[in-house]
């Protein structure tokens, strides 16, 4: 029984809001009723847009990203370097990378991480599409931006093993204390992290 005394539709709304990332039950009822008091502005406008993306969105089979058209838009790019790589996780990870605006080469998203708790192993993996692509595509850098975790590390050490043979160069991102950050809010890893990657000043 709907216990909140909305209508089918609008609890169906929540309930499909509250399974979003960072969402719950009350997060859900709280966008949804935003969403419902904005209607003309808001609501239709991400309906649309929502309806538009599930029947345009599409896998780059080049890279893995998700965009509207195959190939994406990053390896059609012809300012982008044809001899960079940028290995991320996710997507989400290749947008956040986008954002900084620094890096003009293209990228290979993996799909996920090596994960013996999970059951991710690398067949799951776009490791071997990132294999042929170095091979063929003369790749001269792959630079490994994956999250500082145990997986993480551990995903990166595979992809080395499965190209040490092709002579590329491999890097992967600093790791620090950020811009701005206080070395008393960062954690004890980061600050470890910080030291071994320390400069000359």
């Amino acid at each position: 029984m709907n216990s909140n005394r909305s209508g089918e539709e609008i609890q169906r709304l929540i309930d499909l809001l509250a399974k979003l990332p960072g969402f719950g039950p009350r997060s859900g009822r709280r966008a949804a009723l935003a969403l419902i008091r904005k209607r003309e502005t808001l609501l239709e406008p991400l309906a649309r847009a929502m309806a538009d993306v599930a029947a345009t969105v599409t896998e780059c089979s080049v890279c893995g990203a998700v965009d509207t058209r195959d190939p994406c838009g990053i390896c059609c790019d012809p300012s982008r370097s044809g001899t960079m790589i940028c290995v991320v996780e996710q997507a989400g990870d290749l947008w956040a990378m986008e954002r900084g605006g620094a890096f003009k080469g293209r990228y290979h998203v993996l799909g996920g991480v090596l994960s013996a708790l999970d059951g991710v192993s690398p067949e799951d993996l776009r490791i071997p599409d990132l294999a042929y692509r170095v091979r063929s595509e003369g790749i001269d850098e792959v630079v490994l931006a994956l999250n500082a975790t145990i997986d993480g590390t551990t995903t990166s050490h595979y992809i080395a093993d499965a190209l040490e043979d092709t002579g590329v160069t491999l890097t992967t991102l600093a790791q620090g204390v950020p811009i701005g950050g206080e070395l008393d809010y960062l954690d004890d890893g980061t600050i470890s992290a910080a030291l071994r990657a320390r400069k000359g000043f």
